[in-house]
């Protein structure tokens, strides 16, 4: 497996062997100097950190991996289970913080989605929460 992980580096990420014995591949994102950022296609855990596009040479890009990942300076985060309500209460709790200067989006699920860090703690300070974090 690793010697087709190999050839697939020096052909530029063809896949069709690992496609004709049914293997599912995840897809890897490389960054040149000029800030190309390519994908290629490699077994699991058999990415390389470096591979060659053309004559360039692209580093192994983790962020541009991240897939609906909050963003680099982490807000806004994932909705938060932990201050949220139940479903059928969310939208009882965006109407308590809008009447409370406190605009905060709440999923449909009762989730609360904070944008930083002190929008977090006015929202939950407005609630008479406290987080230890």
């Amino acid at each position: 497996m690793l010697d087709i992980a190999r050839n697939l580096w020096y052909n530029e990420g063809s896949n069709s062997v690992f496609e004709e014995r049914g293997i599912v591949i995840p897809t890897y994102c490389f960054k040149t100097k000029d800030g190309v950022t390519v994908e290629r296609q490699f077994p699991m855990g058999m990415a390389p950190p470096i591979i060659h596009v053309g004559r360039k040479v692209a580093h192994r890009d983790f962020r541009a991996e991240q897939v609906s990942v909050p963003s680099t300076a982490g807000w806004p985060m994932q909705p938060c289970i932990a201050s949220g309500v139940n479903a059928e209460q969310a939208g009882e709790l965006r109407k308590f913080f809008d009447d409370h200067g406190c605009p905060t989006e709440v999923t449909a699920d009762g989730d609360v989605v904070y944008r930083s860090k002190s929008h977090r703690e006015r929202a939950l300070k407005c609630r008479n929460l406290h987080d230890r974090n």
